[in-house]
């Protein structure tokens, strides 16, 4: 199989015989691995300015950096990163790039979620008096931000590149979701289910991302029906085994790799966790190997390449 093929085979449920694929929602040591800045940290203030020449050139150079990072770190999906100033429409001339460097060895989705998020410092308190004095203006807004996302969505299925959305709100935190349960059941869920539901008629995959404890909206989560989880993040608690064993069947779970034990970690603390998420994950497949957030900046890039030989070594004996 292609790596595409691997990833589509795992999203399925699918086993792989030897080792499951391998997928990161970012890698931003391009500057380190490549000497090239991060699309998503370039801000082209002048693209209007520039001819287009310039445009294809730099659409071309971002196209070729995720095509880049996926073959050298053997990841076989990519979230696609634009920078900021770009269009839809830049995006897509770039994918159409990347899919000339690349074809379909590798599965390229793009960020498309709308459901309401963890909100950062300034604004919870806002957010949480909104839900309090106007719950009804919170799910009517909810529902147009859907909506918005779906038509997006049905434009750029007419592009025929793109295999999938990832759909990056985080809603926990270590502890637990900034929602309960019961709010969470009000003010996400449905809206959750309808852009899942709307994404995968249009036959596009799905992986819903969100950090910290998720199990107590574990239910919620599966019942929205995305084709998979991540990142399954062991700092808020998130057991591999035990959600293995509850999503069977149910959902590709994607990550779990302990992000802090890679950077501050010793290397015998990291050669474990390594091994520990992929004997866990991998049995039955359905699992996509990766870590419990992104290479992010600050993180050392030879932990991941060491993260990177402990997997290219394993074998799947279940």
């Amino acid at each position: 199989m292609t790596p595409r093929e691997s990833f589509i085979n795992a999203l399925n449920l699918g086993d792989n015989p030897e080792r499951p694929p391998h997928f990161e929602l970012a890698f931003f040591l391009t500057m380190e691995a490549f000497g090239r800045v991060h699309p998503s940290q370039r801000n082209y203030r002048q693209w209007d300015q520039m001819s287009e020449a310039e445009r294809v050139l730099h659409r071309r150079d971002v196209a070729d950096l995720h095509v880049s990072v996926a073959s050298r770190f053997d990841q076989s999906g990519t979230l696609y990163h634009s920078p900021a100033g770009w269009s839809d429409e830049d995006t897509r001339l770039s994918i159409e790039q990347a899919r000339e460097l690349s074809g379909l060895d590798y599965f390229i989705s793009l960020h498309g979620d709308a459901t309401y998020s963890l909100p950062d410092g300034s604004g919870m308190m806002e957010f949480i008096s909104r839900i309090a004095d106007e719950p009804e203006k919170m799910k009517d807004d909810a529902k147009a931000r859907v909506e918005g996302a779906v038509n997006r969505a049905r434009r750029i299925k007419e592009w025929g590149t793109v295999d999938g959305f990832c759909l990056c709100a985080d809603y926990c935190f270590n502890d637990n979701p900034f929602l309960s349960p019961a709010m969470f059941d009000e003010f996400v869920a449905p809206y959750l289910a309808n852009l899942v539901s709307a994404y995968r008629e249009m036959g596009f995959y799905v992986i819903k991302h969100t950090d910290g404890n998720i199990m107590p909206i574990l239910d919620a989560l599966l019942a929205a029906e995305p084709h998979a989880l991540h990142s399954l993040d062991p700092q808020g608690g998130v057991d591999l085994a035990e959600v293995k064993e509850i999503t069977r069947g149910k959902v590709c779970l994607i990550g779990n790799v302990n992000c802090a034990l890679l950077q501050t970690g010793t290397e015998d603390e990291v050669t474990a966790d390594v091994n520990r998420a992929l004997s866990q994950g991998s049995p039955g497949g359905g699992y996509i190997f990766g870590t419990s957030n992104c290479i992010y900046t600050g993180m050392a890039l030879d932990r991941y390449e060491k993260m990177l030989d402990i997997w290219s070594q394993f074998q799947n004996s279940a």
